[in-house]
């Protein structure tokens, strides 16, 4: 958890996104109140969040599609700091776990100093099959792995254990992503998992069952940086109202991630 230490070490940043995160907590654990007479607008806003639906710049939908490209979660670009682990098929005293230097390369062995950052895992394996392959290795396969990634993060809120920005990797998951923030709280209702990411010029979101996931119903949808989990009550009654009150509130969050 090496991203929540180093947000430790901010403790202006921490109170506010811990009085951010308390206005989050409420949108989710309370019920809607409705009242006679509401507009048009407003009824909308209270509709059902179902497929479909919309409600300004957010759209519910049933499955998330990969973040667009270019975009903050779209072919994740490896940072500085970056822990890696990089796998030589058949030559393992060449596999190694490093990090990515202040600098932004990775030293290897035979090969030195590669640059690293700013480059997605698919592009640097290129590059060091490329390196071995000219002077050690014929025909080298090379794998890459983002073990932890300071770049990238996922807000996580609502009914769980300890609430809070996460680090995400190339391989998170929804089911990873809830472990590491201490799993669902007694009052969750594990078909309330609402994931909203920015795709394109809209927000999306969608509905996720935990149960559903474990029990090999529904796959465990990949977690990507910018994504914001929610965890709703079972008391909670779902609606695009509380929907658009938790993507304010969670976007603001997010606006303090290092």
């Amino acid at each position: 958890m090496r991203g929540l230490l180093k947000l430790k070490e901010i403790p202006g940043r921490i109170a506010l996104l811990v009085l951010l995160s308390s206005g989050l907590s409420a949108c989710v654990s309370g019920s809607e109140s409705y009242t006679a007479g509401q507009s048009e607008a407003t009824s909308s806003m209270r509709a059902a969040a179902v497929p479909g639906a919309t409600a300004g710049n957010l759209r519910v939908v049933e499955e998330l599609p990969e973040p667009a490209p270019g975009s903050a979660g779209g072919g994740q670009k490896i940072a500085k700091n970056d822990l890696l682990e990089i796998d030589v098929f058949q030559v393992n005293e060449l596999d190694r776990t490093v990090q990515v230097n202040d600098e932004g390369n990775v030293s290897l062995p035979l090969i030195g100093e590669v640059e690293a950052a700013g480059k997605n895992a698919a592009n640097l394996e290129l590059e060091i099959e490329q390196a071995y392959g000219e002077r050690y290795l014929q025909s080298p396969q090379v794998s890459v792995f983002v073990k932890e990634s300071v770049g990238q993060r996922v807000v996580v809120n609502g009914q769980v254990g300890k609430a809070g920005i996460f680090p995400v990797t190339s391989g998170s998951t929804l089911l990873s992503i809830i472990s590491q923030a201490g799993g669902l709280q007694k009052i969750a209702d594990p078909s309330k998992i609402f994931v909203y990411r920015d795709y394109a010029d809209e927000q999306l979101v969608a509905r996720y069952s935990i149960k559903n996931i474990r029990t090999g119903r529904d796959p465990d949808p990949a977690i990507y940086g910018g994504d914001v989990v929610v965890v709703f009550s079972s008391s909670s009654r779902v609606a695009m109202e509380n929907l658009t009150q938790i993507l304010g509130v969670a976007g603001r969050a997010a606006t303090f991630i290092p």
